[in-house]
Parts: C-alpha cells; sequence; structure tokens
C-alpha cells in the first residue's frame, strides 16, 4: 500500500472514531501507533513511542505554562473577580441603551485577562450577566448572544490557552504571543460594543437602559477590580519587559491569583480543592490531546504528509492569500464538529509547514489561527460556548443563542478581515519586545 493511501486511511480512521464519540487525544493516540507501526513494520518501535511520549510530555518544564494558567483563572473565578468587573462595568456604562451588553462585554474582556479559558468566560457569566439583563428587560436571544460572543474573547485576550498550546507545537515565543493577541483583543472588545450600539440604534425599542449610578457607586466599584487590574499588568507587563518568561509568567500569575483570592477572604478550603481539581481536570484533558498528537505527529512525519500538502497548497496557483483563505474555510468548517483546543492540536502540525512556505509571519497567523477558532465557539451548528451557556441557562432554546449570535458572528468575519489585511495589528507589540 502506497505511503498516500496509508496517511489517507489514517484520517478517515481518526474522524471515524471522533464520531464514535472517542475522544479526541485517545483517537489521535491509536491511529497514530498503528499507523507508525504498520509504516516501519514492526509495533515495537510504535508501542514505545507510547510509553515514552506521555512522560516525555507531562515532564516538560515548558509545558506547565499550560496548567499554571489554567490555576490562575480557576483562583479568580473563586475569588469573585468576575462579578466585581460586571458590577464596575454596569456602573459606568448600564444606563445607555444596552448598556448591559456592553458592561458584559468589558467584564468579559477583563475577565479573559486572567482566566484565558473560553469555556471558563461563557460559563461564569451566564450565571453573572444574564439574570441581570433578563431582570432588565432584555431579550433572551441578545442576552445569550452577548455572553456567547464575550465568552470567546478567553482565548484571545492574554493569557490564553490555545495561544500557549500553538507555540509550542509550533516552536514560538509564547510571550511574543501573548502580546500580539493585546491589540487584536481589544479591537475585539471594542468591535463587539460597536454591534450593540448598532443594534440599540437599528431597533431603538428592542434594547432597554437601566438606572445611572452616582459617581460615589461608579469609585466604589472600580475599587474592587484593582486585583484584575494589577495581576494583568504584572503579567503582561512583565513579559513585555522581558522579566520573565511565559512559564514564570504563569507561576507568577497563579501565586498572585492566590495570594489576592487568600487576602480578599474569597479563598475557603472547599473553593481551594474546587480550584485545585477544576484546573487538574482540563489540564489533563487538554495534556490527553498533547500526548495523542505528538504520537499522530510522528505517523504524520514517516508518511511525509505535511510536506506534500504543501506541495499540493503551494502549488495550485492561488497565490499565498488564496490558500490563506482556503485554511481559514477548513477551520470554519471543522469548528462545526470539533473543539478549539482538539482543532489546533490536530491541524497545526500540517497547516504550519504550509504557512511558513508561503512566508507568512508565524505570530501572526498565530493570532489569526486563534481568531479563526474564536469564531467557530459561537457559529451554528455546533458553537462550543452555545452549548455550555444552554447547560447552564437551560429555559432558553439554542436556536434563540444562535439567533443572537449572529450580528457578532458577522463582527467577527470582519474583523478577521481587517486582521488580514493590517498584520501590523498584531506584529507591531512583538516586535518591540
Amino acid at each position: 500500500m502506497s505511503t498516500d493511501a496509508v496517511a489517507a486511511i489514517g484520517f478517515v480512521s481518526l474522524f471515524a472514531l471522533m464520531m464514535l464519540r472517542v475522544p479526541v487525544g485517545i483517537a489521535m493516540g491509536t491511529v497514530g501507533v498503528l499507523g507508525f507501526g504498520y509504516m516501519v513494520g514492526d509495533m515495537g518501535p510504535a508501542l514505545r513511542l507510547l510509553a515514552q511520549s506521555p512522560i516525555r510530555t507531562a515532564t516538560d518544564a515548558e509545558f506547565a505554562v499550560i496548567p499554571l494558567f489554567l490555576l490562575m483563572g480557576a483562583f479568580a473565578s473563586s475569588s469573585g473577580m468576575s462579578r466585581e468587573l460586571f458590577r464596575a462595568s454596569n456602573t459606568f456604562l448600564g444606563h445607555l441603551r444596552g448598556g448591559l451588553g456592553i458592561a458584559t462585554i468589558a467584564a468579559c474582556g477583563g475577565f479573559a485577562a486572567i482566566c484565558g479559558s473560553s469555556v471558563a468566560t461563557a460559563a461564569t457569566f451566564s450565571k453573572v450577566a444574564y439574570p441581570e439583563m433578563r431582570q432588565y428587560g432584555y431579550p433572551q436571544s441578545f442576552a445569550t448572544g452577548v455572553i456567547a460572543a464575550g465568552g470567546s474573547l478567553g482565548i484571545m485576550i492574554p493569557p490564553s490557552t490555545v495561544f500557549a498550546v500553538y507555540g509550542l507545537i509550533t516552536e514560538q515565543d509564547i510571550g511574543k504571543l501573548f502580546i500580539a493577541g493585546v491589540v487584536p483583543g481589544i479591537l475585539a472588545v471594542g468591535m463587539y460594543i460597536l454591534t450593540i450600539n448598532i443594534i440599540a440604534v437599528v431597533r431603538p425599542g428592542y434594547l432597554p437602559k437601566t438606572p445611572r449610578h452616582s459617581w460615589a457607586e461608579r469609585f466604589a466599584a472600580l475599587r474592587d477590580i484593582w486585583a484584575v487590574v494589577l495581576l494583568f499588568a504584572f503579567i503582561i507587563g512583565g513579559l513585555y519587559a522581558g522579566m520573565f518568561t511565559a512559564t514564570e509568567a504563569a507561576g507568577m500569575g497563579a501565586a498572585g491569583a492566590f495570594i489576592i483570592a487568600v487576602l480578599r477572604r474569597k479563598l475557603s478550603r472547599q473553593e481551594f480543592m474546587r480550584s485545585l481539581i477544576e484546573s487538574l481536570r482540563t489540564s489533563a484533558s487538554v495534556f490527553t490531546i498533547l500526548i495523542g498528537a505528538l504520537i499522530f505527529g510522528y505517523f504524520l512525519t514517516i508518511t511525509q504528509t505535511p510536506q506534500k500538502i504543501t506541495e499540493i497548497l503551494t502549488g495550485l496557483g492561488l497565490g499565498p492569500y488564496g490558500v490563506l483563505v482556503l485554511i481559514m474555510l477548513m477551520y470554519l468548517v471543522l469548528g462545526c464538529i470539533m473543539d478549539a483546543m482538539a482543532m489546533i492540536i490536530l491541524t497545526i502540525p500540517i497547516v504550519f509547514p504550509v504557512i511558513k512556505a508561503l512566508g507568512f509571519d508565524p505570530i501572526w497567523f498565530g493570532v489569526i489561527i486563534v481568531m479563526t477558532v474564536e469564531l467557530g465557539l459561537i457559529h451554528p451548528p455546533v458553537g462550543m460556548n452555545v452549548f455550555v451557556i444552554k447547560s447552564v441557562v437551560k429555559d432558553v432554546k439554542l436556536s434563540t443563542i444562535f439567533y443572537g449570535v449572529m450580528p457578532f458572528v458577522l463582527t467577527d468575519i470582519l474583523r478577521l478581515a481587517i486582521l488580514i489585511a493590517f498584520p501590523i495589528l498584531a506584529t507591531w507589540l512583538p516586535s518591540h519586545m
């Protein structure tokens, strides 16, 4: 059997296993071991890969950035920072037409700066912001759509676990990737807020106002969010100034979030254990996928699949940006059937050589990929954030959430086009590190 046929069977088998609900990491590891064993004609080396890869991945110090940032987000969530961010945003913005939606986006952006997970951000604000919006008469579709869109900021605004995984796979500087996400993240917040303003203008009676808060209430709310600002400035500022690496920043961030939670007396023994267990579960899930992808990567290497795909795509005559559009369309399709982390880990070893051959900046492409994956979290028919919100807000239909999120999907497509047209938005800050 030819190498190409083996590779094709491998991919078909992989997607078949995923359709049968086999976990992505297990599916990739299984196909990788069997495919590698077939190609070398001996299962011995393949089984040795299966024995060595988990230990190599789990003991690599660079990979510690993932569980440490997840732990930081868990401590931040336990200390009530999300609720205080929403309260502060609401005191300044809630009185505007659609102001609670704007406040939700602003609070999601702030929480994303210390969380790094879109799913966690969406789940948290489904509990914090949705009841408030419904209390003041906001439509279900708008309230859930705003939360779904705001939740997707979790993987764009640094620190981000998806940026970290991309950097580990492609051997790019994770600190530079985090810094590269700052301006696109701010752009995302601004464009979402602009979208809400446009909805309020086009449909004047659709979005209500809430009572205006006094300046005393506003300043009191600001005092409650000093911890978020301090933690974000410490991590990103230290990375930008070169004071520490991304892994060191993750450790300091986790320690900082823990100290803040303790000083504010928000971290009981039960909450502490819950934070540890939550971050451990998520880390185990990510590492399972990483280990499976590493084994599958050996299979791809021995079949020379990345090199062959690079030759095919660069030989189509579409030009660099034509190929880039094809890759983006592939990610949008995959977003219908896979979660963000699985998409990144499965496809980057194949796509990244193509991007390098086309001459694109790998840091800029990392931001493009994260933005595309972010779009996959909310677009129909299978947006991960939509299902997370549905699991929290049980009285709302999936179709209602998708209806509410569609204006933000269009906003994301426009934002993606802007970043492709103006790469400097992602590359300027990292170039000055």
